[in-house]
Formats: C-alpha cells, structure tokens, sequence
C-alpha cells in the first residue's frame, strides 16, 4: 500500500478524532473537578488540528 500525503493526512486525521474523543471523555467521566475542564479544551484543540489536517487533504 502506497502512503502519499493525501493518505498521511488522512491517518492524522483520524488518530487526531480518536484521541480528542478519548480526552474528551477523560474529563466528562473521569475527572471531575477543574482537571476535567482542562481535558476536555485539549480534546477540542485536537478536534481543530483535525479539522485543519482534513483541510490540507489535496492541497499539499
């Protein structure tokens, strides 16, 4: 299987979803205090990294 960056984008794309739903499920479950509230932001700046890779997908 050949990996292009289209490919790589796509990957990134994916693992970078996956751990912000699992940081985000961290503090709403996890953590209930103000730790939670910092797990949570994380896991939302990882959705828009997402966003962003997703966005470069044809286009480098």
């Amino acid at each position: 299987m050949a990996m292009n960056k289209n490919t790589v984008l796509a990957w990134a794309t994916w693992v970078m979803i996956l751990v912000g739903v699992v940081l985000i499920a961290l503090g709403a479950f996890r953590y209930d205090d103000v730790a939670g509230w910092g797990f949570a932001a994380v896991g939302i700046g990882f959705f828009a990294i997402a966003w962003v890779f997703n966005a470069l997908k044809g286009r480098v």
